[in-house]
């Protein structure tokens, strides 16, 4: 009997999208409103929020979180989306809404942007402006790798063993010789984020859980926030509502992450 392709079915995707969690849908909706606002032509949102390197100072330190939500045009931001979507509602299941929220918009946004920032103006003397939700992409696919390399540190192709962790640079250098106008040193400063805080050596830079559950505790955030997900799950469940459930692992799903990415100007591509 021939094998048969996986059929389509809309009813699993729109459970998905449904069940997503809480940061993970308000970044996506971060990145559509920017990509709305960039439609008119009064305000350059793109010049505005992008990281460039002569541009960032005391004013505009703003940048180091913004970027990652800016996008060039259409495509740009649907195939981040796509690509961040799985890999961002992992993280925020295993870790919760608030460390995410921290996390993301702190040291995983500012320690790529200031590595980027060191190298392209401190180094090269240059000053090519990135943005892109790619950053995120690549940060979480350095977390996922080195998670992949503690469980099975080693795959096999014919008789060559290849460490785990190098599979996002396999990525990156696939992405940047297909996709044009992406940077790799961007996403390289972003890569190599991901496997320090793979390491737990950032983890150390995350709100203590202490004063999270206080927070959780004193806002009832878990009452309020639908799709909110606690810093404890395993007394509350993955959305704080079945005390007795194993959190879900729904995330990256079947097949690689899509990196395919568009855009007119060198940025944080893909």
């Amino acid at each position: 009997m021939a094998p048969t392709l996986p059929s389509f079915n809309p009813a699993r995707l729109r459970s998905y999208v449904f069940r997503l969690p809480l940061f993970t849908r308000a970044t996506l909706l971060a990145i559509l409103v920017f990509w709305i606002l960039e439609l008119q032509s009064t305000w350059n949102v793109v010049r505005w929020g992008g990281l460039v390197p002569n541009e960032v100072g005391f004013g505009t330190m703003y940048r180091l979180n913004t970027y990652p939500l800016i996008h060039v045009n259409f495509l740009h931001a649907l195939f981040n989306a796509l690509a961040l979507t799985p890999l961002m509602e992992r993280f925020e299941a295993e870790n919760g809404t608030l460390v995410t929220l921290a996390m993301f918009f702190g040291p995983l946004s500012t320690l790529p942007a200031a590595l980027y920032l060191l190298v392209e103006r401190g180094i090269l003397r240059s000053n090519t402006a990135v943005q892109g939700a790619s950053v995120w992409v690549f940060v979480l696919l350095g977390v996922e790798a080195m998670k992949a390399y503690r469980a099975n540190p080693y795959f096999s192709i014919s008789t060559v063993q290849i460490p785990t962790w190098t599979t996002p640079l396999f990525i990156l250098v696939c992405v940047t010789a297909l996709v044009p106008y992406t940077s790799l040193l961007g996403h390289f400063c972003a890569l190599g984020v991901g496997y320090i805080y793979g390491l737990g050596y950032l983890k150390i830079l995350a709100p203590p859980e202490k004063i999270l559950r206080w927070i959780e505790g004193k806002l009832n955030l878990l009452g309020r926030l639908p799709h909110y997900v606690s810093v404890d799950q395993k007394t509350f469940g993955r959305y704080g509502v079945l005390p007795t459930s194993t959190p879900s692992s729904a995330g990256l799903g079947e097949g690689s992450v899509p990196m395919t990415f568009l855009g007119s100007t060198q940025r944080l591509g893909p």
